[in-house]
């Protein structure tokens, strides 16, 4: 009777399923055995023989020895970064912990390879799913290229796999006018953080942290030819929290090497210390991966903004103007900075800046020279304060961001900057500048997070607007302050009486959605409008998400607009 049953069902499920469409692109889910299942959402249009090229069997297997490895591993990370903001919330606040073993006063970070002993320029956001952009940076004249799956990057299936496929062309010399992978800038490869989870890919029942999928279709596809062009592989590790996370990144590398029969030390990270408690442990961040580290690189609005969601609901860390008093010239920024440097050079490993976000749109000339002036004003504090690098975006830069590190240091770097009169001080790292917020201030941030919210729902990662490129980073500030000001009813310096509030928030949010759609079409207005919707959530929710991208890429408004882009042309 069962086996009459069985094959009633059977018959059945054929017929229901004989009825959809057949999804080009889609892999059996069995190919591994019944005790092990790998689910992996269709090829969007377009995109067939990209995921077939790119999810080959052997692949797949190496992504579900890689996940079974360290997927429990994983979620560890996420429960410890709870535990720690607890602690924070019950009052307690960080302090200076020496994690690595009193034996190893002297230590080092292994050598730097050839390719990444000049790190003085990289291009920065540059999403690999915009082939455009991916070419025009591996044809430039900088050290290297920030090939962004994180903060520049909207993490759309589709655009998960243009990106993961641009680099297996890049890397091939196949990506039609690009030189060789030896004689282009060094591929800084970001993978996503461990906040973000990839919807198309299940293994084992469970859907897959984003940057174990990234990491491994990455290095097992390129990491041997770029180990033999010596030009890799190389990382970019984000937001990075703990010596704990960067010893869990430590043993994936080794992991990935011993499976690949890579030497070991092959692959080599750059950490973002973009939060404010891995600032108290970036020597043991670096200790933890000094096999397989170069450096450390500092980046102000992530970490600004990490402020913000631990200690925000406290009065004396309101964060005001934030182009006013988050800045470089601010006590407690330039103690992140000089913190980072010194480490750094003390260790032997390189300390890099973040990105200037400013771009030369426009035929003005006065006003390109102004925005020239500006950015190499900004970026010789920078320069002499002891950095070895930082990135921009734009290439029109590039020229003159060259330039400036010639006539300033024509060395490859400045390891011999020690810093060694710089006195480490909790206090300072925590010490938010007292300052005031204006109406256009608000307006600012209002319109960044609006317009990041909408570039998402149009899966993109960047846009331009008032002449300087927009990423996650500066949405995260920007609507990590207009929640504060809520919060603390900041008062407005300029309009008397006034001070923020919800309804003033959405006042102001709906006026300028509204002006902004007057020549839109009906599609594009209705887009702007579910951005405003999702955008009031965030900065009046009770517990504000902790990463404006988990957020997104959880929410039914973004999964949907990815469905139906994976349909369109």
């Amino acid at each position: 009777m069962l086996g009459t049953n069985a094959a009633t069902s059977a018959d059945r499920l054929k017929v229901i399923l004989s009825h959809l469409p057949k999804k080009p692109g889609n892999i059996p889910f069995d190919f591994l055995g019944s005790k092990k299942s790998f689910e992996i959402s269709p090829a969007p249009k377009g995109l067939e023989s990209a995921i077939t090229l790119l999810f080959t069997e052997d692949c797949l297997e190496f992504l579900v020895k890689l996940v079974e490895t360290f997927d429990q591993k994983a979620d560890e990370v996420l429960r410890q970064r709870v535990l720690r903001r607890c602690a924070v919330e019950s009052g307690k606040l960080p302090e200076f912990v020496s994690k690595r073993p009193n034996k190893s006063k002297g230590w080092k970070i292994d050598s730097i390879p050839r390719r990444l002993v000049n790190r003085k320029l990289d291009l920065g956001d540059i999403s690999p799913s915009r082939t455009d952009l991916l070419v025009n940076a591996l044809n430039a004249n900088v050290q290297g290229i920030q090939v962004d799956f994180d903060d520049g990057h909207c993490p759309s299936w589709r655009n998960q796999l243009q990106g993961l496929y641009n680099v297996f062309l890049a890397v091939r010399n196949q990506l039609p006018g690009t030189p060789s992978l030896d004689k282009v800038p060094v591929m800084m490869l970001r993978p996503r953080a461990w906040n973000m989870m990839e919807h198309n890919v299940m293994i084992n029942g469970r859907e897959i942290p984003g940057p174990l999928l990234d990491f491994g279709v990455l290095i097992y596809h390129n990491g041997r030819i770029m180990a033999d062009l010596d030009s890799g592989p190389f990382f970019y590790l984000s937001k990075v929290e703990s010596a704990s996370e960067a010893r869990l990144w430590d043993q994936i590398f080794t992991w990935a090497e011993n499976r690949l029969g890579l030497k070991f030390g092959t692959i080599k990270s750059c950490v973002l210390i973009e939060n404010i408690l891995a600032t108290f442990e970036m020597e043991s961040i670096l200790y933890e991966l000094r096999h397989h580290c170069i450096g450390l690189n500092c980046g102000i609005w992530d970490y600004s903004a990490s402020i913000i969601s631990l200690f925000g609901r406290r009065p004396e860390f309101v964060i005001s103007d934030r182009v006013r008093y988050v800045n470089i010239d601010q006590l407690f920024l330039i103690s992140y900075i000089k913190l980072l440097i010194k480490v750094c050079h003390k260790r032997g490993a390189l300390a890099t800046g973040g990105m200037a976000a400013l771009v030369l749109d426009g035929d003005d000339s006065n006003n390109q020279e102004s925005i020239i002036r500006r950015v190499c004003e900004s970026k010789l504090k920078e320069i002499r304060l002891g950095l070895d690098g930082f990135m921009v975006h734009d290439l029109g830069l590039v020229t003159h961001i060259n330039k400036l590190w010639n006539d300033n240091c024509p060395a490859d770097n400045q390891l011999k900057v020690k810093l060694a009169a710089f006195k480490k001080s909790a206090a300072d790292l925590l010490k938010v500048p007292v300052g005031q917020v204006s109406l256009s201030a608000l307006e600012h941030n209002i319109s960044v997070a609006t317009l990041f919210i909408e570039a998402w729902l149009r899966q993109s990662g960047t846009f331009t607007f008032r002449g300087a490129v927009e990423d996650s980073a500066t949405a995260e500030i920007s609507r990590s302050q207009v929640w504060q000001w809520i919060f603390h009813r900041v008062l407005l310096e300029d309009v008397e009486g006034t001070r923020v509030s919800r309804q003033l928030v959405f006042d102001l949010v709906d006026s300028f959605a509204q002006q902004l759609s007057a020549s839109f079409n009906q599609v594009d207005k209705d887009r702007l409008l579910v951005a405003v919707k999702i955008f009031k959530e965030l900065v009046t929710a009770r517990d504000p998400p902790i990463f404006i991208t988990t957020y997104l890429n959880n929410h039914s408004c973004f999964l949907n607009a990815c469905r139906q882009s994976n349909n369109g042309p």
